[in-house]
């Protein structure tokens, strides 16, 4: 039988006993419930996958006989569940959070790498020197600098004065099982380090670890460049990013790795500078 509508209402009556294929509805006009029948269909079930702007069912498309989109939407929803897209928006979020954690660390990997250049000595005294040395203090190992003041008197001599004068031994102590090269000169008061000129083998020696441990810098950050590679991996299992928009963001990644490597040679470059330096 056919159905007509008019502009106000029209409804369709149902036979005896309808189907169960029958969806009530509500017409377009004045809300009244409005039966149509449908053939029985089959829901391919659609797997989701998100692009940089929007989502596209992959797989067969649902079939539906004659059906508006609201019903297709309703059968989708009823059999497959909802399933929602990230936007672009949540997918920029995303991008942005897994970026500014690497560039983070990135540069955390950068200025540990410059202390600890700052802490091989060249031909002239620097305080920063004694960064890495630790004080065996009342049974706990404490930095050299929270425990005493240290100055450079001169361009050949650093001069440490400990806030609490019975820790000079330990402090002498610490000094001489270090890797400085130096003898402290303990008067009782304060403690007096003399640089002696670096010989051209010890320079030599010298730029060798610092090459060794720019080398371990660009490997800490290569290290993080994959933590950040894995986190789009999984968002991309999990359907979050499309296979292209991951390949992009990694291209990205790699930018941002190649810019922090270059600033770790500029670092080690100028320390190697400053100890050939004659």
């Amino acid at each position: 039988m056919a159905t007509h509508f008019s502009p106000v209402r029209s409804i369709l009556q149902p036979k005896q006993n309808p189907p169960k294929a029958l969806l009530s509805l509500r017409d377009s006009y004045g809300g009244t419930r409005v039966w149509k029948k449908c053939q029985p269909s089959t829901v391919n079930v659609c797997s989701w996958s998100s692009a940089a702007s929007y989502v596209t069912p992959q797989g067969g498309a649902a079939k539906f006989s004659g059906n508006s989109i609201v019903v297709q939407k309703q059968l989708l929803q009823k059999r497959a569940g909802i399933v929602r897209a990230a936007t672009i928006e949540e997918i920029e979020a995303e991008k942005s959070l897994i970026e500014k954690d690497a560039k983070g660390r990135m540069e955390k990997t950068i200025e540990s790498v410059r202390s600890n250049f700052n802490s091989i000595r060249t031909g002239r005294a620097n305080p920063a020197m004694l960064d890495k040395i630790e004080v065996e203090y009342y049974g706990s190992p404490v930095g050299l600098k929270s425990l005493a003041q240290i100055s450079t008197p001169d361009a050949s001599s650093i001069l440490i004065s400990p806030y609490d004068k019975s820790s000079l031994k330990s402090i002498e102590k610490a000094i001489v099982g270090s890797d400085l090269g130096m003898t402290p000169n303990n008067d009782g008061e304060v403690i007096r380090l003399t640089l002696p000129q670096l010989t051209s083998d010890r320079r030599k020696e010298l730029t060798k670890v610092v090459s060794k441990q720019a080398e371990e810098g660009k490997v800490a950050l290569r290290n993080i460049r994959r933590d950040a590679l894995k986190a789009y991996e999984k968002l991309q299992k999990e359907k979050k990013l499309s296979e292209d928009t991951v390949k992009d963001f990694s291209s990205d990644l790699q930018k941002l790795t190649d810019e922090y490597v270059k600033k770790l040679d500029t670092v080690s470059k100028q320390k190697e500078k400053e100890l050939l330096k004659v």
